[in-house]
C-alpha cells in the first residue's frame, strides 16, 4: 500500500469545478425544458445581434472541428451543437494544469416568430460558429375567418 499526502486544496478545486460546471450550465431565467434538460459539459459563449434583415448569432468555439458542429432546427428552437476533444497524452508530456473544457456542447434558442427558417445559414470560420437568421415579413400563423353556420 502507497502512502499518499492528503491536499485538501486539490480536494476544494474539483469541487469548485464541478459547482462551475452546475451552474454555468443552466442558465438565470427560465428557459424552455429542452434546454435545461440538455447535458453538456460545457457551453460556448455567444452573442446575439439584430440587424433590420436578420438576427445574427456568433459562437466562439475554437479548437472544435467542422465536422463536430451541428446546427438544427426544430418545432422553433435553433441548437447548436458539437464536441471539442481533448489532446491524447503524450509520453513525455505532463500536464501543470487544463483549464480549457473538453466534451460535448449544446446551446439552444427559441426563434422569434418573423424568422425564416428555410433561409437560416451557418458559417463556421477560425473557431467562430456564425449563424445569420433572416427575417420574414410573413406571418407564421394566419389568422383565418371561419363562418359559423
Amino acid at each position: 500500500m502507497n502512502i499518499v499526502k492528503w491536499d485538501p486544496f486539490v480536494e476544494l478545486e474539483d469541487v469548485s469545478k464541478q459547482l462551475n460546471r452546475i451552474f454555468g450550465r443552466f442558465p438565470a431565467r427560465s428557459e424552455p425544458a429542452r434546454e435545461l434538460l440538455a447535458t453538456a459539459d460545457w457551453a460556448p459563449s455567444v452573442d446575439i445581434a439584430e440587424t433590420e434583415t436578420a438576427y445574427l448569432i456568433k459562437s466562439e468555439i475554437p479548437g472544435v472541428n467542422r465536422e463536430d458542429v451541428k446546427v438544427n432546427i426544430e418545432n422553433g428552437m435553433l441548437t447548436m451543437s458539437g464536441e471539442r476533444k481533448q489532446e491524447k497524452e503524450e509520453k513525455g508530456k505532463k500536464f501543470h494544469r487544463v483549464e480549457r473544457s473538453y466534451g460535448s456542447f449544446m446551446r439552444s434558442f427559441r426563434l422569434p416568430d418573423n424568422v425564416d427558417e428555410a433561409a437560416v445559414k451557418a458559417e463556421f470560420k477560425d473557431g467562430m460558429l456564425n449563424v445569420t437568421l433572416p427575417k420574414t415579413t410573413q406571418p407564421k400563423n394566419k389568422a383565418i375567418s371561419i363562418n359559423v353556420s
